[in-house]
């Protein structure tokens, strides 16, 4: 597991504004007898918004597979020596038995979705979600009818446990999961023309330029319409918000890598106005450029 520097406190649970729940022993003996829900069904399920300081660390694994759903902020799995960066509108499945930690970004802390599930077709549903057999993060356009089935799923859990309740939950949360694993198969459309991956390339190599949606879609050789809900299907965000995060982030290794001056650092991203370069980092890092540049820095 990679070394990371410890945040000044760690949190399992007990967020403001949380959602969890834990199957009680004798409802998960009662799913395992039951034919209809026993091949896949889930353990334990919660949200946690906003969670500053959340770190779980299971040194031996878990007997369940682990779904995280980010859907704000920012966190890292730490699993097979390798670190995965959950963003916005991206998930991971954590597999059983396996060593793992993932912990929410100190400054920009995650809001995500969790899952923990099990059962005979479990193994299944988590090699789909693999690419060249190793786990890693996907990325899924934002659905608020996805959240929708997650919030009936939690709702049912919260009125009963009876057998048609379970049943139910069960067969709403394999819709759930399958929304995330299955995006592509589902939306082939947004995946036969990649507009949207070409002009993020595009968007990287000219960082410092200044663009309008015009030119971008242009570059592309799609109406702006038509890019425009294109890129905000697959990434959840605008054209012009995502290529201000590109920017944002290349001014972290300015600050970190150089000694140049804020000014000159706006200068090279193309940013008139170094108030709102200020602001706009401040939003997205969490703290302003001097103060990200004092604490790495030291």
């Amino acid at each position: 597991m990679s070394a990371v520097a410890e945040p000044k406190k760690r949190i399992k649970e007990g967020f403001i504004g949380q959602k969890m729940i834990v199957l009680p022993p004798n409802i998960k003996k009662s799913i395992t007898n039951n034919a209809l829900i026993k091949g896949f069904y889930l353990t334990a399920i919660g949200y946690y918004p906003k969670a500053a300081y959340h770190d779980r660390e299971r040194r031996t694994g878990s007997s369940e597979y682990i779904l995280l759903y980010c859907i704000d902020g920012e966190g890292y799995v730490y699993l097979g020596g390798q670190d995965h960066v959950l963003k916005p509108n991206t998930f991971f499945i954590i597999p059983r038995n396996v060593a793992h930690r993932y912990k929410s970004s100190e400054t920009n802390p995650w809001s995500i979705y969790w899952v923990h599930f099990s059962g005979l077709n479990s193994q299944l549903i988590y090699e789909r979600s693999l690419e060249n057999g190793q786990p890693v993060v996907q990325s899924v356009p934002y659905d608020s009818s996805r959240i929708k089935l997650y919030e009936q799923v939690y709702a049912v859990l919260e009125h009963s446990y009876h057998e048609k309740e379970m049943e139910i939950v069960n067969i709403n949360l394999l819709s759930f999961i399958s929304s995330l694993v299955y995006y592509k198969q589902t939306n082939p459309v947004d995946y036969d023309n990649d507009f949207v991956s070409n002009s993020i390339a595009y968007m990287k190599k000219h960082v410092s330029k200044k663009f309008e949606v015009m030119h971008l879609a242009k570059q592309q050789g799609i109406s702006a319409s038509h890019y425009l809900r294109l890129f905000k299907q697959k990434t959840g965000s605008s054209p012009i918000n995502y290529f201000n995060l590109l920017k944002i982030q290349a001014s972290c290794q300015y600050l970190y890598f150089t000694d140049r001056s804020i000014k000159e650092i706006c200068s090279d991203l193309g940013f008139d106005d170094p108030y709102y370069f200020s602001r706009l980092f401040t939003k997205l890092i969490g703290m302003s450029p001097s103060k990200y540049r004092k604490t790495h820095k030291r």
